[in-house]
């Protein structure tokens, strides 16, 4: 299912942001936060959530701990039915290495802030114009840096699936990377990606 491109995004409407969250009061948070920028709709658990997930959704806020439906299941459904959203989980839960076989795009530990929120749904709707590649490329540096936040190098190192999580990054770096030459460190790479994709060479 194919989603909107940013500049359809600006001519059509306003992006769509569903909100899945089983605390009223932190889910009319988030809609206060949004809703001068954004065409929010809130969902109460995991089972509206994928009532009012269409086409039209250009990024999901999903809890991960809710009554009936998880944030991982309802997470599940929407890769298993190919919408092109972006999913962000915004979770009190803490990271742990089963993230990896997850299929988000952003990982916020609550509380947050109204600014963290506008600057992930920014960069999700931005990340929407870019090609699968890319995209792939993003949703595993986003792994990456969430478990080097919570875990010592001593448990990365040990941990199997994050060594290959990993080469799996290498891999598609190199990749990427031979779109345009060799760059120096990681900074300048996600600048050059970044720059290219606005250029249209990488969409």
């Amino acid at each position: 299912m194919a989603n909107r491109g940013v500049e359809e995004m600006s001519e059509d409407s306003a992006p769509v942001v569903l909100i899945v969250e089983d605390e009223p009061d932190v889910a009319e948070t988030y809609n206060l936060w949004l809703a001068d920028s954004y065409e929010v709709r809130l969902a109460e658990d995991g089972d509206e959530g994928l009532e009012l997930l269409d086409d039209d959704v250009d990024v999901v806020l999903l809890d991960r701990m809710m009554p009936g439906l998880s944030g991982d299941e309802v997470l599940e459904r929407i890769r298993e039915g190919e919408y092109d959203c972006r999913v962000a989980m915004v979770t009190a839960v803490e990271p742990d290495f089963d993230i990896m076989e997850m299929g988000f795009d952003a990982y916020l530990n609550k509380p947050i802030r109204s600014d963290e929120l506008h600057e992930t749904v920014e960069s999700l709707l931005e990340r929407s114009a870019y090609d699968d590649l890319l995209q792939d490329y993003y949703s595993l540096i986003e792994k990456q840096a969430t478990l080097e936040t919570t875990k010592s190098n001593a448990e990365l190192a040990e941990n199997e699936e994050f060594v290959r999580l990993e080469e799996q990054i290498q891999r598609l770096r190199d990749e990427l990377a031979g779109t345009f030459g060799g760059v120096e460190d990681d900074e300048e790479f996600i600048a050059t990606l970044r720059d290219l994709n606005d250029g249209g060479d990488l969409t």
